[in-house]
């Protein structure tokens, strides 16, 4: 073998990392590599150099652990002012305990976060299907179709499935969700109990309007969902068929039906 060669096939092997063992590829023996003696300054820049190699992803995560800690805090003493007021924000953060302010503002967004993870909407959806759909002035209020017994036990079988399936949630959804909650909940607070004085009653009647005018929309929307796809038919691939759904489709601002 060519010794520029095995230097070569040495290198590919070791990837930058000269200590890497560098075995053969039949007999699975490691190779004998010899380096010559560069002196005591060289060896100890060369462990240095592997300390700093092994530590540089510690200090690294120590870092951006540390950023979100902090970023964690600004965003907890900001929603406080924001949720309570300004001045009687900053008068209850500044007569506080600061061990207790590094301890309890950061669990403010982790709160949100936690709290959106769980999809309340899904349970008051279910409780309906299941106990108020046989009372006819609910109808009114959340259509529940003429859907089939076997077909929507099937989709209520793989809705459920797919809410058990947490996999499906947008983490950036549900971050950006949680975290704006608290200014949508202000302004709304704003907007509509403006004759409640006390800051943070105003906020929690602002975020309670918020939470259940989307979580009905939702509710309404998935049960929409529900009735489209357990009203699902397959026609038979026929010419009429084909002529009435296929060479229509541009055309469905007077339809009923969705063609897929």
């Amino acid at each position: 073998v060519h010794q520029s060669c095995l230097q070569r096939w040495v290198d590919e092997k070791q990837k930058g990392n000269i200590t890497r063992k560098v075995l053969c590829p039949q007999c699975k023996a490691e190779y004998i590599v010899v380096f010559p003696s560069m002196g005591a300054f060289v060896a100890l820049l060369d462990a240095l150099e592997e300390i700093t190699h092994k530590i540089s992803p510690f200090i690294a995560g120590g870092v951006l652990l540390g950023s979100i800690y902090w970023i964690a805090i600004t965003y907890g003493a900001v929603t406080v002012m924001q949720v309570v007021g300004h001045r009687e924000g900053l008068e209850m953060m500044e007569s506080a305990d600061p061990l207790v302010l590094l301890v309890l503002l950061p669990t403010i967004p982790v709160t949100l976060i936690s709290a959106k993870m769980y999809n309340w909407e899904d349970s008051v959806l279910i409780f309906l299907r299941k106990y108020c759909a046989k009372i006819p002035a609910l109808g009114y209020i959340l259509p529940f179709g003429n859907v089939e017994g076997d077909r929507g036990a099937i989709v209520s079988g793989q809705q459920a499935n797919s809410q058990n399936n947490t996999s499906h949630l947008s983490p950036t959804r549900i971050f950006c969700s949680a975290l704006l909650l608290p200014t949508i909940s202000t302004i709304i607070g704003k907007m509509f109990f403006r004759s409640v004085q006390n800051n943070l009653h105003r906020t929690i009647l602002g975020g309670l309007t918020y939470i259940t005018i989307k979580g009905a929309l939702k509710i309404y929307h998935k049960q929409m969902l529900y009735i489209r796809h357990s009203s699902r038919k397959i026609l038979d691939y026929t010419e009429s068929n084909l002529k009435l759904y296929r060479n229509n489709v541009a055309d469905t601002s007077n339809e009923s039906e969705q063609v897929i």
